[in-house]
């Protein structure tokens, strides 16, 4: 099972999406916020990254700046789940440098499998 880093602000998204994904049996770190994201990170390297976009103090595209700065975290892939939904966000967080989108709030139904492809994409690489 994979080791995901949640970083995101909101603590009723941040209940949910843990619950979820420990529910199908993967290991939870949690970030409030992007620096504690970034300092998660110097510990532990997760197999995989789910990022807010907006956040105070650093927002998750200044996270996913200085999280591709170390090398050794540049093959994480960093998923974007945020409530930018709005015509041509998708298009800007993929540009941006992030693996993938996925809008607020989150389908409870579909929300592990779509994270889940890509851990299995990631490890197809290898």
């Amino acid at each position: 099972m994979a080791r995901i880093l949640i970083v995101e602000d909101n603590p009723d998204n941040m209940e949910l999406m843990v619950y979820l994904i420990q529910t199908f049996g993967h290991t939870v770190l949690e970030a409030e916020n992007g620096e504690k994201g970034l300092e998660i990170v110097e510990q532990a390297i997760p197999d995989l990254i789910l990022c807010d976009i907006q956040m105070p103090s650093i927002d998750g595209y200044e996270f996913l700046r200085r999280l591709k700065l170390d090398a050794k975290l540049v093959a994480v892939p960093v998923v974007a789940v945020t409530a930018y939904a709005m015509v041509g966000d998708r298009d800007k967080v993929l540009n941006m440098g992030f693996n993938g989108y996925i809008p607020k709030p989150i389908n409870p139904e579909t929300f592990v499998k779509e994270i889940e492809s890509f851990l299995n994409s990631e490890s197809d690489k290898e």
